[in-house]
């Protein structure tokens, strides 16, 4: 792990700070933030005029002079003040005032696998503005390892797969550390972009950003598997008048358009298994993969990647919060370090 349970236990409250939502999990408390990591300002007196769930329907609706904006990209934050006002926001005044209360206040955080150390010094800087005199970073990978209850501080071989809007994060396990992981730049988000594309090139049609959710109106029923409906249709704007149309989309076509990015997941897979050593492949091949992350979600994506690996896959129970619950366990001193005692010569 980046750090060690014992100084995650000293921590007061943890972030993770992510390209859809953002989530605050303060000890004792729980899970108190989950908002979508967006924020509306007014350009003319730069004050904040709302954020999360009432900022992301503005998308799109807004005059010229409120400009929504995302303060975190790929996982990343791009925008370290907008970051530290608009989790002010989402936390609250009655949360703040009592985390300042504590002495010395401890935050743990979230970062994507590999990230660089200027994307790790804006979340170290994000949370030190809004009170913190430590953070300690935490691989997602491991968080969300720890959150869906896989045994990672065993001798043996899970896989995990961090499916969020901007990433895929893909990463084999054991003894509580990453044996080798691979961060591939497809995510949730480049599905629906992909599937946006494709109705604007073959149907002329373009789809809302927003109000519409493009992914569940064209992958309904059983999603990406061959068996779901052989056409749904689909409202929105004529690219050549301008006018409001609905189009009867193929869903077989729509499955084609978004194979492109999840192809790249399967060779971000297939190339964590390549160099992997041969008894932890034999322990995945086992246990499977355990998809979580938003992402994850996605109708029909675990089956196809279980045809195409040949491994079984799992989906995690509650797999949105799974990294953010996998660090409040660790706050909260609910996980138990495999202790590795020398041996006396």
């Amino acid at each position: 792990m980046t750090v060690s349970l014992e100084q995650l236990r000293r921590c007061h409250f943890a972030v993770d700070v992510g390209a859809a939502r953002t989530r605050v999990y303060v000890k004792g408390a729980g899970l108190v933030v989950d908002q979508p990591s967006v924020a509306a300002v007014n350009t003319r007196t730069e004050s904040l005029i709302a954020v999360g769930e009432f900022a992301q329907k503005m998308t799109g609706r807004t005059p010229s002079y409120i400009r929504v904006v995302r303060p975190i990209s790929s996982g990343t934050i791009v925008d370290i003040e907008m970051a530290q006002r608009m989790l002010r926001h989402l936390i609250g005044d009655k949360m703040r005032r009592s985390l300042r209360r504590k002495p010395r206040l401890r935050a743990a955080a979230c970062t994507p696998h590999d990230a660089d150390p200027l994307a790790q010094r804006a979340t170290i800087e994000t949370l030190v503005g809004l009170g913190a005199r430590r953070v300690e970073l935490v691989d997602t990978l491991i968080a969300a390892a720890v959150g869906c209850g896989l045994p990672v501080e065993r001798p043996e071989g899970t896989m995990i797969m961090v499916c969020g809007a901007a990433a895929t994060q893909v990463a084999v396990l054991s003894l509580g550390s990453i044996v080798t992981a691979e961060r591939i730049p497809v995510g949730g988000e480049s599905v629906d972009h992909a599937i946006v594309q494709h109705l604007r090139h073959e149907h002329e049609l373009m789809l809302p950003s927003r109000s519409v959710r493009p992914l569940q109106l064209a992958l309904s029923g059983n999603g990406l598997t061959p068996h779901g409906p052989a056409a749904t249709e689909i409202r929105g704007l004529d690219v050549t008048t301008g006018l409001a149309r609905s189009v009867r989309v193929d869903t077989a076509a729509v499955r084609d358009a978004i194979q492109t990015p999840l192809t790249a997941v399967l060779d971000g897979i297939g190339k964590v298994l390549r160099d992997c050593p041969p008894d932890l492949v034999a322990d995945v091949a086992d246990h499977g993969i355990m998809m979580v992350g938003g992402s994850a979600l996605l109708p029909g994506l675990d089956q196809m990647l279980r045809q195409a690996t040949g491994i079984p896959v799992h989906i995690a129970e509650r797999p949105d919060v799974c990294a953010i619950q996998g660090l409040g366990a660790m706050l909260e001193g609910r996980i138990e370090p495999l202790v590795l005692n020398p041996l006396a010569a």
